[in-house]
């Protein structure tokens, strides 16, 4: 009996402790990054302004850094990609061009909410990106992917993955 009773003792204190804390363990998986996200973080954590991502250049939206942008994307088979993406994109899946004018040259990172694929294509083909970093179990950013930019210019951003939508930001690189 005794045993019994220290079993359920047991049991309801590790409930206890995931119900404090699953709060903050949730939380926590956005701690993963070993590059400092402030800024991603404090956009994301703002309310994002709705665009529709293009289906080619023509109709890809204009993104400006140091916002947060909801973009509705459309199935793949309806976007004309300016460049093969990096990845091959499943059927299914969804997908948009957004349109980024860099006004400074620097390092510039893009941040998305969920495991989406990010393309930058300039001068006709894709842009290596100069890192990327994600966090599973986070969406505030899930991943962020960094460009260089040596000269001041416009560039197509490349969006693929599972979801309807995504949750993008652009932040310059700080010296932090």
């Amino acid at each position: 009996m005794r045993s019994l009773i220290g079993t359920r003792v047991a049991l309801l204190l590790g409930l206890s402790l995931v119900l404090v804390h699953g709060p903050l363990l949730a939380a926590d998986a956005c701690s993963g990054f070993t590059w400092n996200v402030g800024d991603e973080r404090t956009l994301f954590a703002s309310a994002a302004s709705p665009a529709p991502a293009g289906a080619d250049s023509a109709s890809a939206p204009i993104l400006a850094p140091g916002r947060l942008y909801v973009l509705q994307l459309q199935p793949v088979s309806r976007v004309k990609f300016l460049a093969a993406p990096g990845r091959k994109t499943p059927e299914g899946a969804y997908a948009g061009l957004a349109t980024l004018q860099i006004a400074a040259p620097g390092a510039y990172r893009i941040s998305v909410n969920a495991p989406f694929w990010i393309d930058v294509v300039a001068d006709g083909g894709l842009m290596a990106a100069k890192g990327f970093q994600g966090a599973a179990g986070c969406d505030a950013p899930h991943k962020i992917v960094a460009f260089d930019f040596p000269v001041a210019r416009q560039v197509t951003l490349q969006f693929s993955g599972a979801a309807s939508s995504v949750r993008v930001s652009i932040t310059m690189e700080s010296s932090r």
